[in-house]
């Protein structure tokens, strides 16, 4: 199970991880996470980022070590880690890299009601997200072809790992439409009844109760 942070916040993560290197000031740090593209890697909401730099002062897990002023712009606090940030960034890659964690993507949201469409509709609407899924892969296969001729791939692993999440959901796909079109998946034929007639079969009247109370 995931421990509970002091600082839960993704972003936290991540300018733990950008302020290993050197202080920075915060608008630094959001600079440097652009240009990384962290942003691709984890839900970042850039609008919550000087409190999660305070929240992390907070905690102890940075500290102020000074300004800079440029030309004629405000004065920036600098913000450097401490060896209990240290020590959190450590602990929190561990665990995410260790631990598994249930996750719920919209996809699996929309796979679980997908019922209440025809399954004509739902096997062309399958068919558009496998050609932008295949679409993404192919962009995502050259982009990483042209990073690692400069990357190190230690840096790219992430990348690597996303883009073999998404060659698994395609070929995912590719086999559930095999089975819409060649009427091999159990139920195909109660499905499509039930929405051309309007008559629930009896089997997915049982599931639909299921749970549900009488008072």
């Amino acid at each position: 199970m995931a421990k509970r942070r002091k600082v839960g916040n993704l972003l936290a993560l991540a300018v733990l991880s950008v302020v290993m290197s050197r202080p920075m000031h915060p608008y630094e740090m959001a600079s440097v996470l652009r240009a990384r593209g962290k942003d691709q890697d984890m839900k970042i909401k850039w609008g919550s980022l000087y409190t999660v730099v305070q929240n992390l002062e907070k905690h102890g897990l940075l500290e102020a070590t000074g300004s800079q002023r440029r030309g004629g712009r405000p004065e920036r606090t600098l913000y450097r880690i401490t060896d209990a940030g240290r020590e959190e960034l450590e602990d929190w890659v561990r665990e995410l890299v260790a631990v598994p964690e249930r996750e719920q993507p919209r996809f699996e949201a929309g796979l679980s009601v997908i019922g209440v469409l025809h399954p004509d509709e739902a096997t062309q609407l399958l068919r558009d997200r496998l050609t932008r899924l295949e679409q993404q892969i192919a962009a995502q296969r050259d982009a990483l072809a042209e990073a690692g001729r400069e990357v190190p791939r230690l840096f790219l692993v992430e990348s690597e790992y996303d883009l073999a999440i998404r060659e698994a959901e395609a070929s995912w796909i590719r086999s559930l439409l095999d089975e819409f079109t060649t009427g091999s998946l159990p139920g195909l034929a109660e499905w499509r009844d039930w929405h051309e007639t309007g008559r629930m079969p009896p089997e997915f009247e049982a599931l639909a109760e299921r749970g549900s109370t009488n008072d």
